[in-house]
């Protein structure tokens, strides 16, 4: 069964077939599902979906471009929530320069960034990072709190292949989804061919980052398919190994579930 890493079922473009839509992708292959926080609300209905349904597990956590949602009040609730039975993750966290410019917002940014990786550390739970636009200064956060000892994945993989190497020599896995599957990814499709097969983690981002033929249009985990079949080419293996191998990947690094 596939190990969805990295959805978004709460998002408001499901409000109309939300619940139709999740029921049918065991069906599918879908087997697991990890939903991700990206706010304050958005960790607060993600767990609502975790306890509504078996297959359904969350990350909590405040992504740079909802920061402003973050306080000790709100840190407080988040490690709260981060010791209940179906919490695998903190996430996704991580620096966001595309959107947020401002030198101040991106100081504020690291700062919750730690935090969130501090979180991590006491309460022995990985993390998802989000990392866009802002690799050096991402790779120095994670230096400073001593990421290899915090496993981790870093999401929507959109860096070198170099970069990834880096990443795996401290112990964290690649998310790969429906973007290595666009014709302009070159660096995406560099990065799956060099790195092993052993560090990659399949995910979608949906309802974003659909994947070819589907691109553009809302994503949901049963077009995971289309992004393993790639993986199966650019590695030269078979799509049953992919599947195979990424779902004992994530059964490892979200291991607080004995899956």
């Amino acid at each position: 069964m596939i190990f969805e890493t990295h959805a978004h079922y709460d998002d408001e473009s499901f409000n109309d077939d939300r619940e139709a839509l999740i029921r049918s992708l065991p069906e599918k292959g879908i087997g697991r599902i990890i939903n991700v926080g990206a706010s304050i609300e958005t960790t607060k209905t993600t767990l609502e979906l975790a306890a509504k349904y078996d297959y359904i597990y969350a990350a909590v956590g405040v992504h740079p471009s909802d920061i402003s949602g973050l306080n000790e009040e709100t840190f407080a609730w988040l490690k709260e929530q981060a010791s209940l039975p179906k919490t695998v993750a903190i996430g996704e966290i991580g620096l966001d320069y595309y959107w947020d410019k401002e030198p101040e917002v991106q100081n504020a940014q690291r700062y919750w960034f730690r935090r969130q990786m501090e979180l991590a550390r006491e309460t022995n739970l990985p993390v998802i990072i989000h990392s866009r636009d802002a690799a050096a200064d991402t790779m120095e956060v994670m230096r400073d709190a001593h990421a290899e000892e915090i496993p981790g994945v870093i999401h929507c993989y959109s860096y070198s292949k170099e970069m990834a190497q880096e990443f795996i020599r401290m112990g964290y896995y690649i998310g790969v989804g429906g973007v290595v599957t666009f014709k302009n990814a070159k660096k995406l499709k560099e990065t799956v061919e060099s790195i092993p097969l052993e560090r990659i983690l399949l995910e979608t981002d949906c309802p974003y980052m659909a994947p070819e033929p589907y691109r553009g249009t809302r994503n949901d985990s049963s077009n995971i398919p289309y992004v393993i079949a790639k993986i199966a080419e650019l590695k030269g293996i078979t799509a049953e190994e992919v599947e195979h191998v990424t779902e004992q990947n994530a059964r490892k690094l979200f291991s607080k579930v004995n899956w």
